[in-house]
């Protein structure tokens, strides 16, 4: 019997999820077609689209599919992003750099913690835009928010956090080629500078080849090096979060998202040689696809005048830690700690 009702619960799952997932799914493509043919960030096209999609949100044959994208289809693009990491791309930034990358993520974590307090801001918010910043920005902040409680304020939180990091990624593109052209540093040291200090993959890629390929090759591994410390900060922020705190529905913060055992467990796959470049490949891409959808998502879902009420703090926590990184790995490479 619990068998027959399984068969007949997918089947009506599915149908109820459908038209929000299909909102979502348009939102992406469009947002994809975009970024393909004239340039810039999927990510940020898709919230961008989501937002103004926010009209249908409130109709009840919308809200289960987009509910299940911004939460199950986000989980899984986190989670296939291990596939296209390696321990043995990793080891290839050297000893000095792996430290100082990870100091410069704890630290700037740390300092999001610290500003929240200075702005009285709730700590969790300081803890979220610190690890988006620190670590690879707009997947890690949808990460960091799946173990935080689930409040309306941390949600809206979550997508300020996505677009600021995403716009901050695009202007450092820009400009920190330019100024690691003026300090004339090797380009090994500039594409560890780059890698360790841009939030996302694509804009790092797009700064390193500005450089030329050795910096290229070096940002790219760097900014991979960057993207497997967000399991170990998950469960790091999971304990923190999960010490006397329950969440909206009354149970525990869990210690480790099944989410993130999968990356860890992709990661670990591929170290082996198990992954074979196709499969990784297609992980990869359909990695990227599922966190734009699921972005679309979270803008489907949010109202504009809801961002307008977190007021400025937020943005000045942003901008402060993505210069505080900034300056923590730039010192590391002026005294020669990073690169070669």
């Amino acid at each position: 019997m619990v068998r027959t009702s399984s068969i007949v619960t997918w089947p009506a799952r599915v149908v109820s999820i459908w038209p929000g997932a299909a909102v979502c799914l348009l939102a992406a493509l469009a947002a994809s077609f975009v970024s393909d043919h004239h340039g810039g960030p999927a990510l940020l096209y898709a919230l961008l689209m989501g937002l103004a999609l926010n009209f249908v949100s409130d109709h009840p044959a919308v809200g289960p599919g987009v509910t299940f994208c911004a939460r199950t289809a986000l989980r899984c693009g986190v989670a296939l992003l291990g596939a296209r990491i390696t321990l043995g791309q990793v080891a290839d930034i050297g000893a000095g750099a792996a430290v100082v990358i990870a100091l410069a993520l704890a630290a700037t974590i740390g300092f999001g913690a610290m500003l929240a307090r200075v702005l009285k801001q709730p700590r969790d918010h300081g803890l979220l835009s610190g690890a988006s910043v620190g670590i690879c920005g707009a997947s890690a902040a949808l990460a960091v928010a799946a173990v935080l409680p689930a409040t309306r304020e941390n949600e809206r939180f979550t997508l300020l956090t996505v677009v600021g990091v995403t716009i901050l990624s695009t202007v450092a593109m820009v400009l920190y080629p330019l100024g690691l052209k003026l300090l004339e540093l090797s380009p090994a040291t500039a594409g560890i500078f780059i890698g360790g200090t841009i939030h996302d993959v694509a804009q790092v890629v797009a700064a390193g080849t500005l450089l030329g390929p050795a910096a290229t090759d070096a940002a790219v591994i760097t900014k991979l090096y960057r993207v497997a410390l967000l399991a170990p900060v998950v469960l790091i922020l999971a304990i923190v979060l999960r010490s006397g705190r329950q969440n909206a529905v009354g149970s525990q913060v869990p210690l480790l998202p099944g989410f993130m055992v999968a990356f860890i467990a992709l990661v670990l796959i591929g170290s082996l040689g198990w992954l074979n470049p196709t499969v990784s490949d297609a992980a990869s891409s359909l990695s990227r696809w599922l966190l734009i959808i699921a972005i679309a998502a979270v803008g489907v879902k949010t109202k504009l005048q809801d961002i307008a009420k977190l007021g400025w703090r937020p943005l000045v926590m942003l901008i402060a830690e993505t210069a505080f990184i900034a300056a923590v790995v730039g010192g590391a490479a002026m005294l020669h700690v990073i690169g070669r």
